[in-house]
């Protein structure tokens, strides 16, 4: 039966690589082979069992309850998400992010190239990835009009990106997922992966800045900035990076789960919200936006917010980690994991105190690069039970939030991007991919270098 449960895993993840290709949004397959392999556990009533991370063994546990823990986990995400997104739309309800536009002076392609790199670096790691890709590349087609040179801009910005959401652990999925899981502390985290995630993307930046489509300057457009915005928008701006920034402040303090806090800048950016916007809730509205669906919730910036965030994102997430849990309360990644690190040759092993092999670590941050790293992640939690802050930890947060920038398709910034800009996915693999392959390495080595001879861990 344990096959059975397999193929059913392998079949539904490659409906979600190949999203699209059969055109069917990775959500579907994903909540579907949730559903089947908890049904296919019920029904065959295959025993499933917890791991004991003190004696590194499986215990026997009951349906219910394991599905309920790892439902409990999963939801911990989940709203965590839920309340940055909301806190992000929130900004952008007040066009917020045009605050960023003021800072983008020269018409130096190379300074600009560094100014909107190092943008997409910084902002990532407090709004995550997919946003500051959304923000920097809706800036970007405001000030440059030449489309070769934007989307070599856009890729560089990809790159940026997914390295400055891989130090932070609000700046990617996969980082929040393994900060929440306790696997990461937010201090010890930043000071692993900080400087890796920087020459990943100073580097392929240094290369990209030499290169002959980014000499000389461009002729910056004009005609929309005498456009009106939100008077409160930088303020905004400042509080929902304030807001987002205290989260791990605020766990750090407590000791409460992350969404608690994010629960708390949520309500505080909200309460804002509500005060400074000049709309204002009447019965009338209510009636109002039956007849124009266009209207709906613009009665309030906290109720418009809500009605954006990406929710087909946040129920992918709920059917991929379930699934993963599956797996893993059959005992199946926790066999795996020891198959897998016996059978790949360990490099610097004997350094450090962790249990996993470096190269198994940069083949997750490849093969991120093919497959959806939330569900590589999600397996490596279930797979390798080392302890908090182990260093294998905080590689794993760099290559699957790094890796995936390889590919157009590899990370949610670069779908974003592809999807705005209408990158060819071989003009990406021409021109980009190399780019990041070298950025990749880099800053694993910068990595390695920094665990075995500055931090001696």
């Amino acid at each position: 039966m344990e096959t059975v449960i397999i193929v059913v895993f392998v079949l539904g993840y490659l409906a979600i690589t190949m999203e699209h290709n059969l055109k069917i949004d990775k959500l579907i397959p994903a909540l579907g082979m949730m559903a089947i392999l908890w049904a296919i556990i019920a029904l065959a009533h295959l025993p499933v069992f917890e791991v004991n991370l003190d004696l590194q063994e499986l215990e026997k546990g009951n349906l219910e309850g394991i599905l309920l823990h790892h439902m409990g986990k999963t939801a911990e995400i989940l709203i965590f998400l839920m309340g940055a997104m909301t806190i992000v739309e929130i900004i952008d309800y007040f066009d917020g992010f045009a605050t960023i536009k003021s800072y983008i002076k020269t018409k130096n392609k190379v300074k600009l190239l560094w100014i909107v790199a190092s943008l997409g670096f910084v902002l990532s790691a407090i709004i995550d990835n997919l946003t500051a890709t959304i923000v920097l590349i809706t800036i970007l087609q405001k000030l440059i009009k030449e489309k070769e040179l934007r989307l070599w801009f856009a890729g560089i910005i990809i790159i940026a990106a997914n390295a400055g959401g891989a130090w932070s652990p609000i700046g990617d999925v996969t980082t929040t997922m393994l900060w929440i899981a306790n696997k990461v502390s937010a201090a010890v985290l930043i000071e692993h992966v900080f400087l890796p995630s920087i020459f990943c993307y100073a580097v392929p930046t240094l290369i990209a800045s030499r290169m002959s489509i980014f000499k000389g300057k461009i002729a910056l457009d004009e005609e929309d900035e005498q456009n009106s915005t939100s008077k409160y928008g930088p303020i905004m701006f400042y509080l929902g990076l304030g807001s987002i920034i205290f989260v791990p402040i605020f766990k750090t303090i407590t000791h409460l789960p992350p969404y608690v806090g994010m629960m708390l800048s949520l309500a505080f950016v909200a309460a804002m919200a509500e005060i400074y916007s000049n709309k204002k809730f009447t019965l009338s509205d209510a009636f109002d936006v039956q007849g124009e669906s266009d209207s709906v919730g613009y009665h309030s910036p906290v109720h418009h917010s809500l009605s954006k965030i990406e929710m087909p994102s946040i129920l992918f997430f709920l059917g991929i980690l379930l699934a993963v849990a599956a797996l893993e309360s059959l005992g199946i990644l926790f066999h795996f994991a020891g198959a897998l690190n016996e059978t790949v040759p360990g490099m610097g092993t004997e350094l450090h105190s962790t249990k996993i092999s470096d190269l198994v670590v940069l083949i997750l941050g490849v093969a991120s690069a093919v497959i959806d790293n939330v569900p590589l992640v999600a397996a490596s939690i279930g797979m390798f039970q080392i302890g908090l802050d182990e260093p294998a930890w905080h590689f794993i947060a760099y290559s699957a939030g790094t890796g995936g920038s390889m590919l157009i398709i590899g990370s949610a910034a670069g779908v974003v991007a592809m999807g705005m800009e209408k990158i060819n996915f071989f003009w990406y693999l021409k021109k980009i991919s190399i780019l990041a392959l070298i950025g990749f390495l880099a800053g694993a080595a910068a990595f390695i270098l920094m665990r075995n001879f500055v931090l001696n861990v």
